[in-house]
């Protein structure tokens, strides 16, 4: 029996272990699509005083690209830290709808394994993750979304740091195109959760608001409010006139 159970032990283990690496394949292209916009990061962090110390720290800590090119944008020395803090916050707020959406994947896990999922959960990895399980029969795996998450994270903070050294020397990288790898990724995950037309009807939404907002209200990140609280709007209305 005890040759048995660890046997069992030894299968799962293997089996954990094929999905982290399964995880960490997948993401081997969206990898390589955060390569550039992690060094347009990086060399803008050292355009603006930040060391490449401090660079990985900050990704390192918060794992959201797009709150961080905000909180670069508004760095002065010294830093305004409650209006960086504002912004933040206000950019990361969909991780707290896209963390709900992992909520019935994640509520049977004890707390020493939900957090550290969500607290290395992205855009990416979140859409990879969901997708994932929307495709197997099995449901979420935890492994393979682990992997994606961590092929992603070692990524973006080793080009970070890898920006902020060869930035002085090498200009403005944003000159080369580099800045348009980020919306690139974004259209490739769009195009992987593709339901058709009308489920895809609060993207529209979430679009028009977002655009129009960033054109009429200068200055900050509330078009990703504005987006996000449309998107929203619409989803609640349609649902309620479905029900």
């Amino acid at each position: 029996m005890a040759g048995l159970d660890v046997s069992i032990t030894a299968d799962a283990e293997a089996g954990r272990g094929s999905e982290l690496l399964r995880g960490m394949t997948a993401a081997l292209p969206v990898m390589i699509g955060f390569v550039p916009f992690a060094l347009v990061l990086g060399a803008q962090a050292a355009r603006k005083g930040l060391s490449p110390v401090e660079v990985p720290v900050m990704t390192g800590l918060n794992f959201g690209g797009g709150s961080e090119f905000a909180a670069v944008e508004l760095w002065t020395s010294p830093p305004h830290a409650l209006l960086i803090a504002a912004m933040t916050f206000l950019v990361n707020s969909r991780h707290l709808l896209m963390g709900a959406a992992l909520v019935p994947h994640l509520r049977d896990l004890p707390k020493r394994q939900a957090f550290p999922a969500l607290f290395f959960m992205c855009d990416e990895s979140w859409a990879m993750g969901l997708a994932d399980a929307k495709r197997r029969a099995a449901g979420f795996s935890l492994p393979y979304y682990l992997g994606v998450s961590a092929g992603l994270y070692l990524t973006w903070i080793s080009f970070t740091a890898l920006g902020a050294l060869l930035g002085p020397t090498i200009g403005d990288v944003t000159v080369y195109g580099f800045d348009m790898a980020f919306p690139a990724v974004f259209l490739v995950l769009l195009r992987g959760m593709w339901k058709g037309a009308r489920a895809a009807a609060p993207w529209l939404v979430s679009l028009v608001a977002a655009a129009a907002v960033h054109l009429l209200v200068p200055g900050g990140a509330w078009h990703v409010a504005a987006g996000a609280l449309s998107g929203l709007a619409w989803s609640f209305l349609q649902a309620g006139r479905r029900g």
